[in-house]
């Protein structure tokens, strides 16, 4: 049904492409059919792939309807220029953001209360920026909920990171670490 809404607006967008300037077709791309990628999803990390891949086509078409480049592109060029994360570090960055601020303010406080910081027995040096606890999920499905995602995910981010003193920095050192390891990575 996403997918669906999003390739509606991606049409009516090609549609007109050609009478828009550049800035104008992303604009409409990003509110049209990006903000319908990125509604609520957090709840898709650790999703199937192909529901991912799903979304990915429909984020690498508005690519090319935006840059007027052809089907036959590839992709991470396209996502590169535009300066747009792929759909699965957008929920990566969704999900970091939403527990940055949950630790930061501790609303709402029915998340905050399934998050806790590990409890470290002895004294390390990795301390100074203490880890959330990830609690044992038996079942890839419970591995999606949030109290098992968020830590998965914040305690995978570098420390340059995670010492971020606003959510204003916070935001763009992760966006940075997340579009480096997009498109440096070969």
């Amino acid at each position: 049904m996403v997918a669906q809404s999003c390739n509606y607006y991606a049409q009516a967008i090609r549609l007109i492409r050609h009478l828009l300037t550049t800035e104008l077709a992303q604009t409409l791309a990003c509110s049209l059919i990006l903000s319908i990628i990125d509604y609520c999803n957090a709840v898709l990390h650790g999703a199937l792939t192909g529901t991912i891949q799903k979304l990915q086509r429909v984020q690498n078409n508005a690519a090319q309807i935006v840059l007027q480049a052809s089907r036959r592109s590839h992709d991470k060029p396209l996502l590169h220029q535009l300066h747009w994360l792929p759909v699965q570090q957008r929920i990566a960055y969704k999900l970091a953001v939403l527990t940055y601020k949950l630790r930061s303010t501790s609303i709402p406080v029915y998340l905050h209360r399934r998050i806790a910081e590990r409890a470290c027995s002895r004294s390390l040096r990795s301390a100074a920026v203490p880890l959330l606890d990830k609690p044992f999920m038996s079942t890839d499905f419970s591995r999606r909920a949030f109290w098992f995602s968020a830590p998965s995910v914040r305690n995978s981010l570098p420390q340059t990171v995670l010492i971020s003193d606003s959510l204003t920095v916070f935001k763009s050192r992760l966006k940075t670490v997340l579009f480096n390891q997009t498109f440096t990575e070969h």
